[in-house]
């Protein structure tokens, strides 16, 4: 290099000639007019690194106050009274476990817009995240619906316990309350009759969030004189010489004992022809009503009791059991007299006449067998015991 003619030959290297990395010691001493600000700077940085890492620490706690971890509990119903502001529902919300933090909700709900509160029930779930907790709460009860099934057969009692069982804030107490103290009436019901039973009508319902006991019995009424109108029960009734609330006692009695929808019309039959002739109904179902459930059923078969229609002849006093469409049909329109093929005719002489008289299980499926005479029954009996259907 120095050989170099373009080069000064008293050229001399300095240290900053040669790039290298900035060594850590070379910031160890600062511009002198800098060295002033040196530990304020320090402080600053550290406290703007506390800052970030508090304000990420705190963000995260608020979100899981908004959101609990694990899955939310199952709906319960919680009320809002008249009076109630967001601050004393959010204090209830939190002390009955659907929060953890009322402070951190009330302030989540002001960014969202707020709550417009109206008294009612609501179905909230515990520890659901904080947003659907305020949507469920900023949808009014009358906008609220929960579906209710009340199965065919089912007695007002049982009824009463779906219907709680779906909507706490109604209790079966109130319900058979409301069906039999003759607030709500029928006009299928015989005058000086107050209890509903078999003429609520069976199906699913949306029942809303305001509504009452008395509102769902009132709409299953409704329903049932509906369905009436529909099936022209009242004109089918007279031409079997019933009165429609009779007509709905046999559809009862269908409903309790038919297992499949082809026995249905058969048995109406059975009771159409027990009561033509004179003969207690023996229904076993009818007997079973109203009895204490730890009886044996020998002990329910000799209870002396309205119901009991081995003892007793003719209709028991009221429907056992609210009934469905395809039972009143097939009361309405029974089985009549077999062909003579049918297997309650057979053994017959040609000269006796067949119809159905007698009926027992015949296998796990649930039909039932039918016979005309007793003779033919009691070997029916025998089979369904031969094959584990009777004990």
């Amino acid at each position: 290099m120095k050989d170099d003619p373009l080069i000064s030959q008293d050229w001399h290297e300095d240290p900053w000639d040669v790039v290298e990395a900035v060594p850590e010691s070379a910031t160890e001493t600062l511009p002198q007019e800098w060295e002033h600000m040196r530990s304020p700077l320090r402080m600053v940085a550290i406290v703007a690194i506390a800052s970030v890492l508090l304000l990420g620490v705190a963000s995260w706690w608020v979100v899981n106050q908004l959101n609990p971890s694990g899955e939310p509990g199952t709906a319960v119903n919680f009320t809002v009274n008249d009076g109630d502001t967001v601050a004393s529902v959010a204090q209830r919300l939190e002390s009955e476990g659907f929060i953890t933090n009322a402070s951190i909700f009330r302030w989540y709900a002001s960014t969202r817009g707020g709550i417009d509160l109206l008294p009612g029930y609501y179905s909230l779930r515990p520890r659901d995240n904080a947003g659907q907790i305020i949507k469920a709460l900023s949808t009014p009860p009358a906008q609220t619906f929960v579906s209710v099934t009340f199965p065919e057969g089912m007695t007002l009692a049982q009824m009463g316990e779906r219907l709680a069982s779906k909507l706490t804030f109604m209790t079966v107490d109130d319900f058979v309350a409301a069906a039999t103290d003759g607030s709500v009436v029928s006009e299928l019901s015989p005058s000086g009759n107050t209890s509903l039973e078999g003429l609520l009508f069976p199906d699913t319902y949306q029942i809303s969030g305001d509504g009452t006991e008395a509102g769902v019995v009132k709409t299953l009424v409704e329903m049932m004189q509906r369905v009436a109108r529909q099936t022209d029960l009242v004109a089918g009734a007279k031409a079997r010489g019933l009165s429609p609330y009779e007509l709905l006692i046999v559809a009862s009695m269908v409903e309790r004992e038919a297992k499949v929808a082809e026995d249905r019309p058969k048995i109406a039959q059975v009771i159409y022809n027990r009561l033509e002739l004179g003969m207690n109904l023996e229904i076993d179902a009818a007997v079973k009503y109203g009895q204490d459930p730890s009886m044996t059923w020998l002990e329910m078969k000799a209870a002396d009791t309205p119901y009991n229609v081995y003892l007793k002849k003719g209709l028991p006093p009221t429907p056992i059991a609210n009934p469905g469409r395809a039972s009143i049909q097939a009361s309405l329109a029974p089985a009549g007299s077999p062909p003579r093929d049918d297997e309650a005719c057979v053994g017959l002489a040609a000269s006796e006449k067949c119809m159905y008289l007698y009926y027992v299980l015949a296998d796990k499926t649930g039909r039932h067998v039918f016979a005309t005479t007793y003779e033919q029954h009691l070997v029916n009996i025998e089979k369904s015991r031969a094959a584990g259907v009777l004990p």
